[in-house]
């Protein structure tokens, strides 16, 4: 039995086997363990509100199964080119008076493009960190003096995802290799910018590809600041359309694995929470997550109201986080390196 009590040491060298133990554990004592770790790395209470805004939607040259905003699939996703920063920098400010301390920006690019539409995008980032929010980004790939270009702007995170693992990953997505997003990866952690990156569930994938992801995401030295743990929201006219839901008790046992690996993470239950009731997003916060996104939408998908989210933490004795604080932890962890023992 692997021991995952010893609450102030991280390991970056977890095998699948390894992962595919703590994650079969009975719930009870998988929810046990993550708590464990959540309480002894953050505010158990405290969850991050983070907004999610489109700000250019559609037409996307990757064919992603999962994505509306696939220029391969026909959707009701309709084009739109890149917002003003005006009218991105209005929607932050709602965001942030909805109680976000984070504000997340989205374009349907494959490659950044060079020029005014970059440009633009700057100084959206520059206009969100005038407003004391942490500011994330997810644009596809960036070369290297796009990173430092958004470093220099105040970027706090890039979203880049693996999605799923290496193996399953050529049955999503044919038009960018797994390399192509860790070398992404690497550029943005070489910039100095805080790396969001996790995947999705429910694709089709087996146990053991979500054992694959995780692992690849807790191997990764130091681990991702974010990791994402998406549900997939099946979107006609795409090819997972008719994608049969999970269990939801797959997304807890995720959430709760990614929470022990990577325990000074923020674990952020991202897309997919239309589909849960309030009864299964509480076990999710239970199992280690801290962080949701806010809003009606997620860049073009459902998501549940600001009323909703903020009625059921008063109901679990929870809380907003306030501030931007949320990085401290990883910050002892690139001075500290330690490494659990088995």
């Amino acid at each position: 039995m692997i021991d995952v009590s010893v609450a102030d040491q991280v390991r970056y060298d977890w095998s699948v086997s390894e992962i595919a133990e703590i994650y079969s554990l009975p719930i009870p004592t998988l929810i046990y363990r993550a708590q464990q770790l959540q309480h002894r790395f953050h505010q158990p209470n405290e969850v991050q509100g983070c907004s999610l805004l489109s700000i250019k939607t559609g037409g996307c040259p990757e064919d992603c199964a999962y994505c509306p905003q696939s220029a391969h699939y026909t959707t009701e996703v309709d084009r739109v080119e890149l917002m003003s920063v005006s009218d991105t920098l209005a929607i932050a400010r709602r965001a942030q008076a909805d109680g976000a301390t984070r504000f997340c920006m989205g374009a349907a690019w494959r490659d950044v493009p060079d020029g005014p539409s970059f440009d633009r995008v700057l100084e959206m980032v520059r206009g969100v960190r005038q407003l004391g929010m942490e500011a994330c980004c997810t644009l596809g790939m960036l070369n290297e003096a796009q990173a430092e270009a958004l470093a220099e702007a105040g970027l706090t995170a890039y979203n880049h995802n693996l999605d799923t693992s290496p193996d399953f990953y050529g049955k999503i997505i044919t038009t960018r290799t797994y390399d192509d997003r860790l070398k992404t990866i690497q550029r943005v952690r070489d910039a100095g910018i805080t790396v969001c990156c996790g995947g999705i569930i429910g694709m089709g994938e087996s146990e053991t590809d979500r054992f694959g992801l995780l692992e690849q995401l807790a191997n990764q030295r130091p681990h991702p600041e974010s990791v994402p743990i998406n549900l997939l929201a099946a979107v006609g006219g795409t090819p997972l359309a008719d994608q049969p839901e999970i269990d939801p008790f797959e997304l807890v046992r995720m959430i709760a694995t990614a929470r022990i690996l990577m325990p000074k993470s923020v674990v952020r239950l991202s897309a997919g929470r239309q589909l849960l009731s309030d009864e299964t997003q509480a076990l999710c916060l239970l199992a280690g997550a801290n962080s949701i996104f806010m809003g009606e939408k997620l860049l073009t998908t459902a998501n549940p109201e600001t009323d909703r989210d903020l009625s059921l933490l008063r109901k679990l004795g929870m809380n907003l986080k306030q501030g931007n604080a949320i990085h401290e932890g990883h910050e002892e962890t690139r001075r500290e390196e330690k490494v659990f023992s088995l």
